[in-house]
């Protein structure tokens, strides 16, 4: 991945949702620092919410750095077709997934982003289940399926490349961060 050639694509991150999520302050303090990263770099950030009127709107501290975002009925982003043809206008091969819940939106976009050709990554502390098999079975699935794992930290310093400049130190920031 580089900042040239990847987006970011944040999924249905919302309050009632996160709230049922084995470790979710943390998945929600990776995603942030995963928007951060991408707006400091300069990627694309595009985001969905799953049925907002029954689960709610996208965590407070993340919707302020996503703006508008598309509600959506199916489980795959790819039921958004507006993401789909914004990452076609930005000629974006690459998409780094992350968001809730691993086993169910984040894997059929997952699938559906390999499907259309493009290289699907998936920051694995990044997402989440409500229950540790499903994540770890859906983790599996998306890894026999072609997407590649990586981290959120390793992921930041994947885009910026390089040390020395003001976008490093802004991602060395960002990694050195304490957690929830």
């Amino acid at each position: 991945m580089s900042r040239g050639d990847t987006a970011l694509l944040v999924i249905d991150v919302q309050e009632k949702l996160l709230d049922a999520i084995d470790e979710g302050p943390r998945i929600a303090w990776n995603v942030r620092r995963l928007i951060d990263a991408a707006h400091v770099l300069g990627l694309p950030v595009v985001a969905t919410e799953q049925y907002p009127e029954g689960l709610g709107p996208t965590v407070a501290e993340l919707a302020k750095r996503l703006g508008p975002m598309p509600s959506k009925l199916t489980f795959s982003c790819g039921g958004c077709p507006k993401i789909f043809e914004e990452l076609q206008a930005h000629d974006i091969q690459k998409v780094l997934v992350c968001g809730i819940e691993a086993h169910v939106c984040v894997n059929q976009t997952v699938f559906d982003l390999l499907a259309d050709g493009r290289r699907a990554y998936v920051a694995v502390d990044a997402v989440g289940s409500r229950f540790d098999v499903d994540y770890r079975t859906s983790i599996q699935r998306m890894d026999s399926a072609g997407a590649t794992l990586t981290t959120t930290e390793a992921a930041m310093f994947e885009w910026c490349q390089a040390a020395g400049t003001p976008e490093f130190k802004e991602i060395s920031r960002l990694a050195r961060e304490p957690g929830p």
